[in-house]
């Protein structure tokens, strides 16, 4: 079996329709939406909706760690009439495409830059919704569970024109517990593992998963997949006797994660 395996795509839906290519059949980690391009100021939701000026402010506000950033944004959507309706068809319009990019048997589970209650929309025959579920692959069991975690401290504004998909540390626990014995997990946020959640680029660490840290701990799976850490200070991990690997930021590298077996 030969199965690909990408995360973070963010707008690459080019790319991700070239990633089932050799592939009996590729898995999503999520993150489709592009949000807001750090590479090219023009694109991403942000960019298509503000230009590129404002989004390059944004971009060095947030750089600076400080609330500016937040502050700023909020005053950009003041500008619109409806911003959650802005938001949802730009999302639509992308979403339009990378799902039509799905070209093998696809199984996938929304990152924290996703909508996935518009997902049902668009996913076709031969795409696999299974965040907090399982599917056989080639005779292997795999987990998935999408999301990341609300940091301690957070209060999510879910009256926002965005609202990331963002957990409450105790939800996304219960949904990775609530997963049978599983021979790959999939995620899209790492286990708890310093080395796995520190960002050489961003200079922070992303909050990692317990819940997955001990479900390895417990099931030992072959391989713990997941993505999110764009620049990771360790891309691979081992904890016991399952590999932990942070599969790449797929709207950089263009580049699948190889599993066989």
């Amino acid at each position: 079996m030969r199965v690909h395996v990408v995360s973070d795509v963010h707008g690459a839906a080019e790319a991700l329709a070239r990633a089932g290519e050799g592939a009996d059949a590729v898995v999503v980690l999520g993150d489709l939406i592009d949000f807001v391009d750090y590479f090219d100021h023009s694109k991403g939701i942000l960019g298509s909706v503000f230009g590129a000026e404002k989004v390059t402010r944004f971009a060095e506000l947030r750089r600076g760690h400080g609330r500016e950033a937040g502050a700023y944004v909020r005053s950009l959507w003041a500008t619109l009439d409806d911003p959650a309706a802005v938001v949802r068809d730009a999302a639509r319009q992308q979403y339009a495409e990378m799902f039509a990019a799905m070209t093998a048997p696809t199984y996938a589970i929304p990152g924290n830059v996703d909508l996935p209650e518009l997902w049902p929309e668009f996913a076709g025959q031969g795409v696999h919704l299974v965040d907090g579920g399982t599917a056989e692959i080639g005779g292997l069991n795999f987990g998935f569970v999408g999301g990341t975690l609300i940091p301690p401290g957070f209060t999510l504004n879910r009256d926002a024109p965005w609202v990331p998909y963002v957990r409450p540390v105790e939800e996304h626990a219960e949904a990775v517990r609530a997963l049978p014995a599983m021979d790959v997990l999939c995620s899209h946020v790492p286990p708890a593992v310093a080395e796995l959640t520190y960002d050489v680029i961003a200079t922070r660490s992303e909050y990692g998963s317990a819940a997955l840290l001990e479900a390895i701990g417990k099931h030992a799976p072959r391989w713990s997949l997941f993505g999110h850490v764009h620049q990771p200070l360790a891309r691979r991990v081992r904890v016991g006797r399952t590999e932990c690997v942070n599969v790449g930021h797929f709207q950089r590298t263009r580049q699948p994660y190889v599993l066989r077996w």
